[in-house]
């Protein structure tokens, strides 16, 4: 029986003999087994030797002085560096191979946005510099701002929000503040589409709305006719994803910011997967009037765990009076300009039809400087042609994911036509008594991190793949004949698949239960030893 690319056989198991045993140290060649922190050093010794700090006068503390132990390790320099750098090792990252995480725009970042990030100025730029002395920073700021407003036909933006829910947040509080000064606080009852990122009733709850569900057709797209069906005076707003997390295009949405505005409500996009239409579709003209753009996906700059994160807030005309200040709007002269509270009436009467109704601040500043730096040099390294590429090329790279599974995996909208920026998957097919999961473990073995899993919940077993624009086809060739190969191990009901992954540094695990009841804290175990003893 041949071998494939990870050296799996068919016919070797984790128990099988023809396996060789564990080693002494649990090491499994060059990938290192390491014990934690606490195993390896103590509290009672440091790797450097300090003379003891005689107390003198009354602390500083007062209370708040520690009166036991810290409880940490101590290592040496050897052993620290040793322990994180092999710690580090056991993580999948963008640098080792694709990400194939659906809605999560996991895709390279280049190192010239680094580069520039780590300029004197934007990497040490202090919120509370003196303003004549962040000139450059607040014009890097509303350059970006100048480029969001473009991309999306929107009229204003607010840059300060830091991650994609919090954008939400403004977005909803703008809409809120709308209702109220048109004297129609009475509005209390947001929609959210079933495709919707899960994000979107839990901000709309949060800002003291009533979330109702609105079904998706067949075809994995809103109900346009269920939509305009519940409309009325006590709706608020509708919260649409689009492109939507099954991965397609909502071609009704301008029909349904028409029925919205005629009901009096707003519509709010989320923006998250803005990388599959940008430079193609301006959310604007479809009707749109909030959408938080993820700079941290559509426009590079690190992700999830290597954030922070940065989610600007463009803003119609009707809701940019009611913006968190700063932000920046299009005035009447044509101009873009960045609004600060000491100006907004200046700008008030001088630019705007109506004044400001600003509803506060989201936050202390003007937004992570990282982040707008990174995105700013992604725009402009790519220039308006190159934005458009970037659609263009995320969607190619989706497709021809799901056209080269859809024989062995089920793709449940593989007929409504060509998908956006991801594919999607379900576990329809496989043999009696596998799962999406076991597919997901499976791919662990074969060297890459796994797709998204159980999301949309509109799809049972779902599997949603995005493997962004930045791949090139060597790689997804690559990452498809791996998933092809578990999805036909899976169906040919291959019981190793059970009890994957094999090949990791931890085994399978009970992933409900350390959800549920994570430990948090470590336990000496050696007492419990002495008391059994």
């Amino acid at each position: 029986m041949s071998i494939n690319q990870s050296g799996w056989r068919p016919e070797m198991t984790a128990g099988d003999s023809r396996a060789p045993a564990p080693g002494f140290t649990g090491n499994k060649a060059l990938m290192l087994e390491e014990p934690l922190i606490f195993e390896i050093g103590d509290g009672e010794t440091t790797g450097v030797d300090l003379p003891a700090v005689a107390r003198t006068g009354a602390s500083r503390f007062g209370g708040l002085a520690r009166t036991a132990p810290i409880g940490l390790a101590g290592l040496s320099e050897p052993e620290t560096v040793r322990h994180y750098t092999r710690l580090s090792r056991q993580n999948y990252a963008i640098d080792l191979g694709l990400f194939p995480l659906g809605s999560c725009t996991m895709k390279h970042n280049p190192r010239l946005n680094e580069k520039m990030a780590r300029l004197p100025g934007f990497a040490d730029v202090h919120p509370l510099q003196p303003v004549d002395t962040v000139q450059g920073a607040l014009g890097v700021i509303n350059e970006l701002a100048f480029w969001l407003i473009e991309l999306t036909g929107m009229h204003g933006v607010a840059m300060s929000p830091k991650a994609g829910a919090h954008g939400e947040l403004c977005g909803i509080l703008c809409i809120k503040a709308a209702l109220e000064k048109r004297g129609e606080g009475h509005r209390k009852v947001i929609l959210v589409p079933e495709s919707a990122h899960g994000t979107n009733p839990a901000t709309a709850a949060f800002a003291g709305f009533t979330v109702e569900d609105i079904p998706a057709t067949p075809d994995g797209r809103v109900d346009l006719a269920a939509l305009e069906a519940r409309l009325g005076p006590d709706i608020a707003a509708v919260m649409i994803t689009n492109p939507n997390t099954c991965g397609l295009f909502e071609r009704d949405l301008k029909a349904i910011s028409d029925a919205v505005h005629a009901a009096g409500g707003y519509v709010y996009c989320d923006g998250a997967n803005f990388n599959a239409i940008v430079g193609r579709v301006r959310p604007g003209d479809l009707g749109v009037d909030a959408m938080h753009i993820n700079l941290h996906k559509t426009f590079s700059t690190p992700h999830g765990g290597g954030g922070p994160g940065s989610g600007p807030v463009v803003l119609s005309e009707a809701l940019s009076p009611f913006a968190p200040l700063p932000y920046t709007a299009r005035t009447r002269d044509g101009h873009v300009h960045l609004i600060e509270e000491e100006r907004a009436e200046e700008f008030s009467a001088e630019h705007f039809d109506g004044r400001l109704d600003s509803f506060g601040r989201m936050t202390a500043f003007h937004g992570q400087m990282g982040m707008f730096t990174r995105a700013l040099t992604y725009i402009l390294s790519h220039g308006a042609d190159g934005l458009r590429q970037v659609a263009e090329d995320a969607v190619l790279n989706a497709n021809y994911v799901l056209r080269s599974l859809e024989d062995v995996l089920d793709a449940p909208f593989a007929g409504a036509g060509p998908c956006m920026h991801e594919a999607l998957f379900s576990d329809a097919n496989l043999a009696q008594g596998f799962s999406t999961l076991d597919i997901a473990k499976g791919l662990i073995d074969e060297g890459f991190h796994p797709m998204t899993v159980y999301f949309p919940l509109v799809v049972h077993g779902a599997m949603l793949v995005e493997p962004t624009e930045t791949e090139s086809k060597a790689a997804l060739d690559q990452f498809i004949g791996a998933l092809r190969s578990v999805a036909e191990r899976a169906k040919a009901g291959d019981a190793a698949l059970k009890s994957a992954p094999h090949f990791a540094p931890r085994a399978r695990l009970d992933e409900t239960l350390a959800a549920r009841k994570p430990v948090l804290v470590w336990k000496d175990p050696a007492p419990q030893r002495e008391a059994a003893e």
